[in-house]
């Protein structure tokens, strides 16, 4: 019964691609003249990069809030150099 499952899951392997995209990796590793020093970052790149998922979205989420933030400073920059400028032009009278 154990290997039925075996055998099922390598055909579940072998149709999704995962044997095949496995194999030229890791003879890419191997046909490398200098093997790199971290076989598991070459491995992960050769193997491109993930399929957008939750890092993905988080990440897209913290960019569009950080850019709301950041109109936000614009806008208060834009105000406390107009109030600067009143202030500058309101001494310039006093004098």
């Amino acid at each position: 019964m154990a290997e039925s499952r075996k055998e099922e899951f390598q055909k579940y392997l072998e149709k999704s691609g995962v044997i095949d995209t496995l194999t030229k990796v890791l003879v890419n590793l191997y046909e490398c003249p200098e093997k790199p020093q971290n076989a598991i970052n070459f491995i992960k790149e050769s193997m491109g990069p993930p399929a957008p998922g939750g890092d993905v979205e988080k990440l897209q989420a913290q960019v569009k809030e950080q850019q709301i933030q950041l109109e936000a400073k614009d806008k208060e920059i834009e105000a406390l150099k107009k109030r600067l400028a009143e202030l500058a032009e309101e001494q310039k009278k006093a004098e």
